[in-house]
């Protein structure tokens, strides 16, 4: 069911948008929910996923497994994490790629920014949710 006019609901349309987005919208494409702690403390539900942020993958063959973001691919869509890394058959190792949306951040990187932004969007939650009555 479509609900705004301005929107295409075009499976076409959505894909090229999707692949053909610019880095700052990549940006919040790559985005990941917050632990339950986190989100407690925060009032926030996720974020786009920083360089030393901590994260936990939570879907797929590296279920369960922790650590720190090395690196966050905008063009592939994807991110590397330390610890997650696997030998090639020519003895070289290489970091196994994840998309975002399959983690979890357990632990954030805080600058002035990303303090900020915290900030904005728990300002937007006030008198939203379940504990709203």
């Amino acid at each position: 069911m479509k609900f705004s006019a301005d929107v295409s609901s075009s499976r076409r349309k959505s894909r090229k948008a999707h692949f053909a987005a610019p880095s700052h919208i990549r940006r919040t494409i790559l985005s990941a929910g917050l632990s339950k702690e986190l989100r407690e403390k925060y009032k926030v539900r996720s974020l786009p996923v920083r360089k030393d942020d901590e994260v936990t993958v939570v879907r797929g063959t590296h279920k369960g497994r922790e650590g720190k973001v090395t690196e966050v691919y905008r063009r592939k869509f994807i991110i590397h994490i330390e610890k997650l890394t696997r030998e090639k058959v020519n003895g070289a190792t290489i970091q196994i790629p994840i998309h975002p949306s399959k983690v979890v951040i357990s632990k954030l990187k805080l600058d002035k920014d990303r303090n900020s932004l915290l900030e904005r969007k728990a300002a937007g939650k006030v008198g939203k949710g379940k504990a709203a009555e």
